[in-house]
């Protein structure tokens, strides 16, 4: 299934760097300094006119290499050029019930955004264990998946959003936490 395929990468890639990138030029900087880190993923944003051009580049340049992965996902267009462009796993903000089939039917390995419990049962009907919790730090950072933990034993996360290099740690120590993202590594 799919979704395992998620589980079985975060669990190779501790940390998952969130980048934004504006030109071909930071490129090269950004994949060195992430090598140089010993950090092998990274999750590029679509917030930028040039976010699928970058994934192309580092893909092709780099995709043995690092595992790249494509965040800000929202709809079924950009799961299909993500497709073509050959992306390892898919990002998203959030669940929703049209998105998930195009999910699913991409045939790439992904991980829908939750923040509330009805969001994560919405996923749990889908058949999915592994989510990101988004945005960690505005809905309840630890505290929050520590009681999820409880609530939703069977549940594994990927905490993003507000978590920096003074706290990235102590969510890796929770049971239910696979994986932490962010962009603190990159400053």
């Amino acid at each position: 299934m799919i979704q395992n395929n998620i589980q079985n990468i975060l669990a190779k890639h501790s940390i998952v760097p969130v980048v934004t990138i504006h030109s071909a030029e930071e490129i090269d900087g950004i994949i060195e300094s992430l090598i140089s880190k010993n950090i092998f993923c990274i999750e590029v944003t679509l917030r930028t006119d040039f976010a699928f051009e970058a994934l192309e580049i580092i893909k092709s340049k780099y995709g043995n290499q690092i595992s790249v992965g494509v965040g800000t996902v929202v709809n079924k267009d950009q799961i299909q050029k993500v497709k073509e462009i050959g992306v390892d796993f898919i990002v998203s903000p959030g669940i929703s019930p049209l998105l998930a089939d195009d999910l699913v039917n991409s045939g790439i390995a992904f991980i829908p955004g939750v923040a509330t419990p009805s969001d994560i049962i919405a996923g749990m009907q889908l058949g999915w264990n592994v989510f990101k919790f988004f945005p960690a730090n505005l809905f309840g950072g630890i505290g929050a998946l520590k009681t999820y933990g409880q609530v939703f034993p069977s549940i594994t996360f990927c905490p993003t959003g507000g978590i920096d290099g003074n706290t990235y740690e102590e969510y890796l120590q929770l049971q239910n936490v696979i994986s932490v993202g962010g962009s603190w590594m990159m400053k």
